[in-house]
């Protein structure tokens, strides 16, 4: 089985598991195309060491952009800049290695120096 995404204006708009044949015999009469992607696939990497396929794993909202032959997911924040390599989007300021942080894409807009704050669990 393999999984596919089905692509209308660019965006994924589902994401199905089925063997290639069942598209010989499917109808589908809405608009859009099926495009192969891999769960295993993320970043340009096969997590098990396999052949990427298509950057990263579909996922409805994703992208998918010809010309990259790439599943893109959605910008999370206006400032985070696309990996052109890894097809993710990555933040302007480096993630602490150490800690619990979480994004926050308002204090990055007041200080650009900033943006990543630690959570505590209480």
């Amino acid at each position: 089985m393999a999984h596919y995404a089905k692509v209308k204006n660019g965006k994924v708009v589902n994401v199905i598991v089925a063997e290639p044949e069942f598209f010989a015999t499917f109808i589908d009469d809405t608009p859009g195309e099926w495009v192969q992607t891999s769960y295993n696939t993320v970043g340009g990497v096969h997590k098990l060491g396999g052949t990427p396929l298509r950057k990263n794993f579909a996922g409805v909202g994703y992208t998918y952009d010809k010309t990259r032959d790439a599943f893109i997911p959605q910008k999370p924040f206006a400032s985070w800049v696309l990996n052109e390599t890894t097809c993710l989007w990555e933040p302007p300021i480096v993630k602490p290695t150490t800690g619990n942080y979480e994004w926050n894409e308002e204090l990055y807009q007041s200080d650009n120096t900033q943006g990543w704050v630690e959570v505590t669990n209480d």
